[in-house]
């Protein structure tokens, strides 16, 4: 189930490796959405790190939800499952530098302004990071407007007037109609 209000995205998925990769792609299309471009690549590798550790740790189940928030200036983006024990996060120090686990939540750390775990009742926890967005960002959520021309230099279609219903279009430039195939099926 994906549902995508103006702030806020919720993905339910089994954290097998194929579906990771399939939120890490979600997370980053909600992201541009929202004109978070510069948060996607630190969002897509906390999530998969997150997701990654309910993939190879969690019981009984890999059933989880991820949800991503942009309240104010900050994303927060959160993973639960229905396994209640916390995460342990190893020292840096102490995994062996050809290991290959260990520092998923040391890597969440580094590229999140702050993360933590909570329990989720008697039967879960909820592991989130957040992001600080950018000055830029902070009308997100709303598509950007378009200038309109009052008397533009080709008019392709008689639209009639022009309301705040939606984005506004730009007469100036025709736009470009979907390739369409000539065979059928």
């Amino acid at each position: 189930m994906i549902s995508h209000p103006s702030r806020h995205c919720t993905v339910e998925l089994q954290a097998l490796p194929s579906r990771i990769g399939q939120v890490r792609r979600i997370v980053s299309a909600q992201l541009r959405y929202w004109h978070l471009d510069p948060l996607i690549d630190r969002a897509a590798l906390g999530v998969t790190e997150l997701l990654t550790n309910v993939h190879q740790h969690a019981q009984p189940d890999k059933t989880c939800t991820v949800e991503i928030e942009l309240l104010l200036d900050r994303l927060t983006v959160s993973v639960r499952d229905h396994d209640p024990r916390l995460p342990v996060v190893e020292d840096i120090e102490d995994v062996a530098p050809l290991a290959t686990g260990g520092r998923g939540l040391a890597m969440v750390a580094a590229v999140s302004e702050s993360w933590g775990v909570r329990p989720d009742g008697e039967s879960g926890k909820v592991v989130w990071f957040s992001l600080p967005t950018p000055t830029a960002a902070r009308g997100a959520g709303r598509p950007p407007r378009r200038a309109v021309v009052d008397k533009p230099t080709h008019r392709f279609a008689d639209i009639g007037p022009i309301t705040d219903v939606g984005p506004r279009v730009d007469l100036r430039r025709p736009e470009h109609a979907p390739a369409r195939s000539a065979v059928v099926g």
